[in-house]
């Protein structure tokens, strides 16, 4: 797609990358799956009709997922009536695959169901979603949306719900990610930490979702009772996060915090949420919400283009932050491990069903042990285990950051390279009936001590809560071109 011009009806507009430039307000299409939630599609028809109105005020950027309802067939109405020639609204979706191999074939299929359903030659913007790093195919997969990019069938690559360690290792092996889609405001504040520093050292942009806490953020909730049942999913997953930061006491001196500065700029507490999370530099666009044939807050929500926050305006909302506490872990978390702030709440379930990595091989004549092979040809030729389990006792032998039988994973980055050996150790504690919060022991040999710290920093975040007994030294030359090596011990209570 071509450089678009600003224009002086609807939002601001930003670049994501050289081809690709979006409105900082953008409409978020995930409701439709509420909307349908008893079954019955929305008319297709009706619905486009809905966005055309939002794209006739300069709401011309939609983002929609491959899960949230008829959302794709819609947008793809909407486009399939715009003139040949004029400037058509821009559809972004995601692909969230369950983990599996992640073959040609695969990614292929996934992305042409995109096309069909949306009814284009090209995605502008393909974001992919991965539930559990443990399983490795998630780099497999990038890396063939980096091939469908090049044949054209895909504008840019963007992801969703990565935190800053993961979507560091993307960008390390040479995947050309554009965005990150993640959970951003006055109450969820993650992505104003790790994420943004290194989307500043990348130039990577982030994508806002929740910027309104599903409408919590706004004058209809200030000053109210907290609600005890709640109809819609949006509000559903909201409502926990703003119970695991402090309850609706702390969300009320955030909208009390908000509600001031409001009426002392003549704006809304739904403009001033959304304008605290444009101010943050790593943000390229705020996703908002639109239930189509229902609500609609077009203009008001273009009076977040007409004020800045002031260093008062910061400080009075940094002092109601105080009262609150942060959302555990970093963005997309909560898809991922307890707390599960979602619309289905908890997801144990859903993550439990995923296939494991790694098939744990009984040995009839050794009834108390078990182990795992990765599939490594050294396995054979040396003689090992990739992971043995004696009685309650896990052995995880030297792991380095080895995808498939032999490509190093990101070969310049050492923290990059750790965070990928951690995830490869936890898939194998789990093939065997342990997990990271068994490990007892780690060894980490580097080719250069003087790389230490990001590795540091990565081993810190995995074992965090645990703190297992560690050793660090360097040891040289490693067998390859790695970086790293990591062995580890956990004891299953």
């Amino acid at each position: 797609m071509t450089e678009r011009a600003a224009s002086a009806a609807g939002p601001e507009i930003v670049r994501l990358s050289e081809t690709l430039a979006v409105r900082r307000l953008i409409c978020g299409l995930w409701q439709v799956a509420d909307l349908e939630k008893n079954g019955e599609a929305l008319d297709t028809d009706s619905a486009a009709d809905a966005l055309q109105a939002y794209a006739d005020a300069g709401f011309d950027t939609f983002d929609m997922a491959d899960h949230y309802g008829s959302a794709e067939l819609i947008a793809g109405r909407l486009l399939a009536r715009s003139p040949t020639g004029a400037r058509r609204p821009l559809a972004f979706t995601k692909w969230c695959p369950e983990p599996g191999p992640m073959t040609p074939e695969v990614v292929r299929r996934g992305v042409v169901e995109r096309l069909e359903r949306l009814g284009v030659g090209r995605v502008d913007l393909l974001q992919f979603h991965w539930w559990t790093f443990e399983h490795p195919a998630w780099l497999d997969a990038l890396h063939e949306m980096a091939k469908l990019r090049e044949e054209g069938l895909i504008g840019e690559i963007g992801v969703t719900n990565f935190d800053a360690a993961h979507l560091a290792v993307a960008l390390a092996d040479g995947i050309p990610v554009v965005s990150n889609q993640v959970s951003f405001s006055l109450v969820d504040r993650r992505a104003g930490g790790d994420l943004t520093a290194l989307c500043g050292r990348t130039g990577v942009k982030l994508l806002a979702y929740g910027t309104l806490c599903g409408g919590f953020l706004s004058e209809r909730w200030l000053g109210e009772k907290e609600p005890s049942e709640i109809a819609d999913w949006s509000r559903q997953k909201y409502k926990r996060f703003i119970e695991v930061t402090g309850g609706w006491v702390a969300f009320q001196g955030i909208l009390a915090a908000a509600g001031h500065i409001a009426r002392r700029h003549g704006v809304s507490i739904s403009n001033v949420a959304t304008r605290w999370v444009l101010e943050h530099p790593s943000v390229a666009a705020a996703i908002v919400g639109a239930r189509l044939g229902e609500s609609e807050h077009r203009a008001d929500n273009l009076r977040v283009f007409g004020f800045s926050l002031d260093d008062e305006d910061r400080e009075r909302l940094a002092a109601a932050f105080t009262a609150t506490r942060p959302v555990p872990g970093d963005c997309g978390d909560e898809y991922r491990r307890p707390p599960y702030l979602t619309a289905s709440g908890d997801l144990s379930h859903h993550l439990q069903t995923l296939p494991s990595v790694y098939d744990p091989d009984h040995m009839p004549r050794r009834p108390e042990r078990m182990r795992v092979s990765s599939g490594s040809v050294w396995e054979d030729i040396a003689g090992y285990s990739r992971v043995l389990r004696v009685r309650d006792t896990i052995y995880v032998s030297g792991t380095t950051a080895t995808h498939g039988v032999n490509r190093c994973v990101a070969p310049d980055d050492p923290g990059a390279q750790t965070t990928y050996i951690l995830d490869k150790i936890a898939a194998a504690l789990h093939a065997l009936g342990g997990s990271m919060d068994d490990v007892v022991r780690t060894r980490v040999y580097l080719k250069d001590a003087a790389q230490w710290e990001p590795v540091s920093r990565a081993h810190g975040r995995a074992f965090a809560a645990t703190r297992p007994a560690n050793t660090l030294l360097q040891a040289g030359n490693l067998v390859g071109d790695y970086l790293v090596e990591i062995e580890a011990e956990a004891v299953v209570d």
